[in-house]
């Protein structure tokens, strides 16, 4: 009697041979990284005019690769390890803008794994060469969309792992704890007068950050609500005020890092209790009005974050409402010198970054929210809070 292919042996199957010597080596080299790299500060950004109401940035620049996308290469990691997908040998390959190949390319150096990045021609200079550093390689597309089917292709013919962390995102990390994000910013908040905040303002580019808040929120049963900051190209704001909307063609935002033109797997909409969409120049002017109050470097995301939470922050004040609220500082801006800080670049592309960050500056020193200032360009484009039809103001979907 002919016995079916697949069919184990009486006494029992025996699966190929795994090395858990190698892959407890390796889980335990990250957790040493995690260990020996202290959370990130969380910094009180001064208010004027605004009495009553605390500004928080997470400064996620200070990781050892230089963004927020070090977590989540971190959990990716670990999450691929430890469902075997993952060994000594694997090459890892990622679709990525830029931060989380350079923090990929760390973790790939540590185990001493090749590592390839398929990302967009316009990817910024610095980001190219920080891969480098880390012994990894890029793989240059033309058109952005393009970097998903072409990770694919050179896994499937390398043999490795495409990591996607476009749909692994918000499944790679703990959302109910364990030294996440959302975790460790109610812990900084705590001795804070408003130690838990109003809002938590994101931006999304896989989701995973959202995703990670929005659940703990819930868990926790915190009261704060999450505010999606989105560039005004991307796709994700279009989805939540119209859910048959999935992607957008069209120029694409200069704010690398967060905002797409496709409906990320991991962008879990649900999560979020309303959204501001952002002008790529009130972006870039508002990171630029942010670095000269903090002193600290920010590249264009945290403007788009900062923009969102100034609105939140006039209309609180407005109301007569005092609270917290909380952001990303996500990179530095040192990324970007040959891009959003070379004003040749500025120009070549037509963005008037002088008047938001003008306006950014007013807000920061006396509370004047920044869209009264900046003119027509940053302030007529919509939000939506979940279950409130008042709070919605029209613009071209």
């Amino acid at each position: 009697m002919s016995v079916p292919l697949h069919s184990a042996p009486e006494i029992g199957g025996v699966r190929p041979s795994f090395d858990r010597s190698w892959l407890r080596d390796a889980v335990d080299s990250i957790a040493a990284e995690a260990a020996r790299s202290a959370d990130t500060h969380l910094l009180r950004v001064p208010l004027g005019g605004s009495a009553g109401i605390d500004l928080y940035v997470k400064d996620e620049s200070t990781h050892p690769t230089g963004s927020l996308k070090h977590r989540l290469a971190r959990s990716l990691f670990l999450y691929g390890l430890c469902n075997g997908r993952i060994g000594p040998r694997t090459t890892i390959v990622e679709a990525s803008s830029g931060s989380t190949a350079v923090s990929e390319a760390y973790f790939a150096q540590m185990l001493d794994l090749p590592f390839v990045a398929v990302m967009p021609a316009s990817t910024a200079p610095a980001k190219v060469a920080e891969i480098a550093r880390y012994g990894g390689s890029c793989h240059f597309v033309e058109h952005p969309g393009a970097v998903y089917a072409e990770a694919i292709r050179i896994a499937e013919e390398t043999g490795g792992l495409y990591m996607d962390q476009f749909t692994h995102a918000e499944r790679a990390t703990d959302w109910r704890g364990n030294n996440n994000i959302a975790q460790s910013i109610f812990e900084q908040m705590a001795r804070e007068r408003h130690p838990v905040p109003d809002w938590i303002v994101v931006g999304a580019g896989t989701g995973g950050t959202s995703a990670t808040i929005g659940r703990y929120l819930r868990y926790r049963g915190h009261a704060t609500r999450l505010c999606l900051a989105d560039p005004d190209a991307s796709v994700f704001h279009r989805h939540l005020a119209d859910p048959s909307v999935t992607a957008r063609s069209g120029t694409a935002s200069v704010v690398e890092g967060i905002g797409r033109a496709r409906l990320e797997p991991s962008f879990l909409p649900s999560l979020i209790d309303r959204w501001v969409a952002v002008p790529d120049a009130a972006s870039l002017g508002a990171a630029r009005a942010l670095t000269e109050v903090i002193g600290r470097s920010c590249g264009a995301s945290t403007g788009t974050n900062l923009w969102a939470a100034a609105e939140l922050i006039s209309e609180m004040a407005a109301q007569g409402r005092s609270g917290s609220v909380v952001t990303l500082l996500c990179d530095s801006g040192e990324r970007y010198r040959g891009t959003h800080l070379d004003p040749d670049w500025i120009r070549a592309r037509g963005l008037d970054v002088d008047g938001p960050r003008d306006a950014m500056m007013r807000f920061l020193t006396t509370g004047c929210a920044p869209c009264a200032e900046a003119g027509p360009a940053a302030s007529a484009h919509p939000y939506r809070e979940t279950g409130s039809s008042s709070a919605t103001r029209s613009s071209e979907q």
